[in-house]
């Protein structure tokens, strides 16, 4: 039979770890605080930032929105995050997405501090996904690959087959998951017969921004789905929603285990953002102790 992995309820368990942490932390002296940049005015941004800070209250972390206008130059912002960095209140900075087009977002997530960098997006966190070093790894491929382990499903060995290949989740995805041992096949626009390799996974991973573009004769019987994708539909009614990259109804009919949209990754996405901000705080509280005691050695 199948089963939808609920993703609010896992979000919930993996908060509530995350309140405990954050009030040893703080207990500790180290009271954590995110800061979410955001530049222009965008409806899907502001739903981001409000449970982000919904999920930061929950947890007993500090949120705070920076915004910035549309047309700012990129050196203004650069100058905002260069002030962060060296703010020892600030523990986390956020970029939110989309920016306008005249902003990199390469340019503006490397000059966040690999320390403060709690999306794990800096080229130093990325980096360190290839050598199996992951403290602080990108929040939509971390919430994905826990949503595969909560399957109980074993992963040494697993066929699995990852659709969509961008920097911050397909390909991510793809290392995390080689770290547990699976034999990982990533395909992109240019594959030319995705259900060869979708119909004989024991996982699949959708992430390409495609409504409905994975359907139940692509997926092998009794196979975990993962739909990352969030697409704005209308439906025969005129009605707008909210979908995946899967068609869920003929999937779920055929999947051991499916992940529905919304309320599948996205809450564990906001969890695990929270997850990697009592990270980043851990490594900056264990930078500092180390740099006190270097200080203090030397003085004595």
């Amino acid at each position: 039979m199948h089963k939808i992995i609920d993703g609010k309820a896992i979000a919930a368990e993996l908060l509530d770890t995350v309140a405990i942490d954050t009030a040893e932390l703080t207990a500790a002296g180290w009271q954590q605080k995110l800061v979410a940049i955001v530049v222009g005015d965008s409806a899907p941004v502001a739903l981001y930032v409000r449970n982000q800070r919904r999920a930061a209250n929950r947890c007993g972390i500090d949120f705070e929105e920076r915004t910035f206008a549309g047309d700012s130059s990129i050196d203004e912002i650069l100058a905002a995050i260069s002030t962060m960095n060296a703010d020892p209140r600030v523990t986390g900075i956020i970029i939110q997405r989309p920016l306008p087009q005249h902003l990199s977002i390469r340019r503006l997530q490397s000059a966040v501090h690999p320390l403060k960098d709690v999306e794990g997006m800096h080229p130093a966190s990325i980096g360190d996904i290839v050598y199996n070093n992951v403290r602080l790894g990108p929040c939509t491929a971390m919430a994905s690959v826990e949503l595969l382990r909560r399957t109980k499903l074993n992963l040494s060995g697993l066929e699995v087959t990852v659709i969509g290949h961008s920097e911050i989740v397909g390909k991510p995805i793809a290392f995390l998951l080689m770290a547990e041992g699976a034999t990982v096949t990533v395909c992109h626009h240019m594959t030319r017969d995705l259900s060869i390799h979708s119909r004989r996974s024991d996982a699949v991973f959708v992430a390409v921004g495609k409504p409905n573009l994975v359907t139940g004769d692509m997926i092998k019987p009794g196979a975990a789905v993962i739909d990352i994708g969030i697409n704005q539909i209308t439906d025969e009614k005129g009605n707008p929603r909210v979908v995946g990259d899967v068609e869920f109804d003929s999937c779920e009919s055929v999947a051991g285990w499916i992940t529905p949209v919304p309320g599948g990754v996205g809450p564990v996405t906001v969890a695990m953002l929270m997850r990697n901000a009592v990270v980043a705080a851990n490594r900056q509280k264990e930078h500092y102790e180390s740099k006190f005691a270097q200080t203090t050695q030397i003085q004595s």
